[in-house]
């Protein structure tokens, strides 16, 4: 009797082993941390299956840089404004002659670091097929102190905002601040009141591998599901 009930305390003991090794073994598989998880480099496919990796970033949210507007000189307007982002470089050719306004200050805020460390906040996917950028709140409402003119603006008539488009937001006319967005698809808004101010030559397949991510949470329109920041921005001379 007495051997019996040792015996049965060995198996039980050996059974808490068990439990505990398994236990210890479930706890290195699962992230202590999901800010961890999330800062490791990812590796993304777009609709080509082309590989776009997305290194860690520092940036986020944050009060905008107090920069002053530009004067605008058509001769000294740049050819290029390359982002460069966590994700890998999106290089877009301005249409300074079309619209030289809105080419002046976004290079003068670029190249007063307005943008740096800025995360792109907002993807659509419905009706409109865009990423949203340049605002370093990361809320949709900031900018810098000064507002300008339209430029540029298309007809409303079908995909008058194609794909690799660069264009402004703006909140009514003649509102133009800071923020704008990159068309990853053929896009049609029938008002046509953004202004298109570049073209991406460079890079769309990593806008076109976030907006394949979705949105963060599900939907069809918010923060892009992989973080996409600028880190810096290169104005050419």
């Amino acid at each position: 009797m007495f051997g019996q009930r040792q015996m049965s305390i060995r198996r039980d003991a050996n059974s808490i082993r068990v439990l505990i090794v398994l236990s210890a073994l479930i706890m290195l598989t699962v992230p202590v941390n999901p800010t961890e998880a999330s800062t490791k480099t990812k590796t993304l496919k777009n609709s080509k299956s082309e590989e776009i990796k997305c290194m860690p970033t520092t940036a986020k949210a944050h009060s905008p840089k107090e920069v002053a507007p530009a004067e605008v000189k058509t001769k000294r307007l740049p050819k290029t404004i390359t982002l460069e982002t966590n994700c890998g470089d999106i290089q877009i050719t301005t249409l300074a002659t079309k619209a030289p306004v809105t080419v002046a200050h976004m290079a003068k805020l670029a190249r007063n670091g307005f943008f740096d460390e800025s995360i792109c906040h907002r993807l659509i996917n419905r009706g409109a097929y865009v990423l949203q950028c340049g605002d370093p709140t990361a809320t949709g409402k900031g900018g810098p102190k000064f507002v300008f003119q339209d430029e540029n603006l298309p007809i409303g008539t079908e995909g008058n905002y194609p794909e690799g488009t660069v264009a402004m937001w703006n909140k009514g006319p003649g509102t133009n601040g800071s923020q704008f967005f990159l068309v990853y698809s053929d896009t049609t808004l029938i008002k046509g009141n953004y202004t298109i101010w570049g073209t991406i030559t460079k890079g769309l397949e990593i806008v076109k591998a976030i907006a394949k991510m979705g949105v963060r949470g599900g939907g069809l329109e918010g923060a892009p599901s992989q973080m996409i920041s600028i880190e810096r921005v290169v104005v050419s001379n």
